[in-house]
């Protein structure tokens, strides 16, 4: 199984998409600050993800997300979830 997932760091009020093969692992590494683009943004909170059997179907998801249609799409899906979180009152 290949992840989409999007993270996000209330430090920077920053989101960040990306793509693995193993979710838990590689939210660990973003956490650790094991990965050079995210590590000033630690902790990471992981608000969304989708699985995909397809390493292709994955990579095309991820790549789409980062486009301007795809960030419609994730303020649109995700938009009480993203308020919540800035104002402090996520329940998870």
């Amino acid at each position: 199984m290949y992840y989409v997932y999007i993270l996000y760091s209330k430090k920077l009020d920053k989101r960040y998409i990306g793509f693995t093969k193993n979710l838990i692992e590689r939210r660990k590494q973003h956490n650790q600050k094991e990965t050079t683009f995210t590590k000033t943004g630690a902790p990471w909170q992981l608000i969304y993800y989708e699985v995909f059997r397809s390493k292709k179907d994955a990579m095309e998801e991820e790549k789409f997300l980062k486009s301007g249609k795809g960030r419609e799409r994730i303020s649109f899906l995700l938009k009480d979830t993203l308020q919540n979180i800035r104002i402090g009152s996520s329940t998870g």
